[in-house]
């Protein structure tokens, strides 16, 4: 299994990235999947996750600016970050698990690498 996390880069405040991450060597479809974000020194934090059937969850601080969906035809995973702030400056990563909870509990079947983001202010 892979996941191709890619889309990352700098942009100035108030920018926009889309992420996206390309699965392979799995039934994307039966998996859910989500974001995660990591900064140095700070744990990892899930901020976005949408189940199989494209139920989209968000933690607070991205909701309204965030948009995490799916494409099951291209085995693909996005989120749209608008709206970026320079606290949104991490590595962020994809993740893949086949329950939800899972990822939920931050221990998915399959982690993509990392993609760097930063937001300039």
């Amino acid at each position: 299994v892979q996941l191709q996390a890619s889309g990352g880069g700098s942009v100035q405040a108030g920018g926009s990235l889309r992420l996206s991450c390309a699965a392979s060597g799995l039934t994307f479809s039966s998996y859910g999947m989500g974001w995660f974000r990591q900064t140095p020194g700070k744990e990892r934090e899930l901020i976005a996750h949408i189940t199989r059937n494209a139920v989209a969850y968000y933690t607070d601080s991205v909701k309204g600016r965030f948009t995490i969906s799916r494409d099951n035809a291209r085995n693909t995973v996005y989120l749209q970050m608008n709206s970026l702030k320079p606290e949104d400056t991490a590595v962020y990563y994809c993740a893949a698990d086949y329950d939800i909870l899972g990822i939920r509990r931050h221990q998915p079947d399959y982690w993509g690498q990392g993609t760097q983001v930063t937001v300039s202010s």
